[in-house]
């Protein structure tokens, strides 16, 4: 099996039933997505957070967005720890429209809601 099929697999809906005191309740679809604490969910995300990584990439080229400078060559613009993103740049209006627009981007084509308060 490839890595498509394993990621197809983790993807399809099954059929689940929940404990309600104790006692079994009849079977019912899931719907799409990853189950809770599915050890795949980390690598996924990573992939698909990649997107946004590229947008960013794109701003910092176009000089749309500026990162923060760390020594004398390295520029940086962004972390990322499992599911936890954290951007870096300097504190301009521009660099914050930027983020937002790439934040709105990945939004759209991920599926994934963004919390923008």
């Amino acid at each position: 099996m490839d890595w498509i099929g394993w990621i197809k697999g983790c993807l399809q809906p099954t059929l689940v039933s929940i404990l309600v005191n104790g006692s079994p309740t009849t079977k019912f679809n899931t719907q799409k997505g990853l189950r809770q604490d599915n050890p795949l969910a980390p690598f996924l995300f990573l992939m698909v957070v990649e997107s946004l990584i590229g947008l960013i990439r794109q701003a910092m080229v176009a000089n749309k967005f500026y990162g923060v400078k760390v020594g004398k060559d390295l520029m940086v613009s962004m972390l990322q720890f499992e599911d936890d993103t954290l951007m870096f740049g300097d504190v301009t209006l521009e660099n914050m429209l930027c983020v937002k627009s790439a934040l709105r981007c990945f939004e759209l084509v991920s599926r994934l809601k963004v919390k923008f308060q």
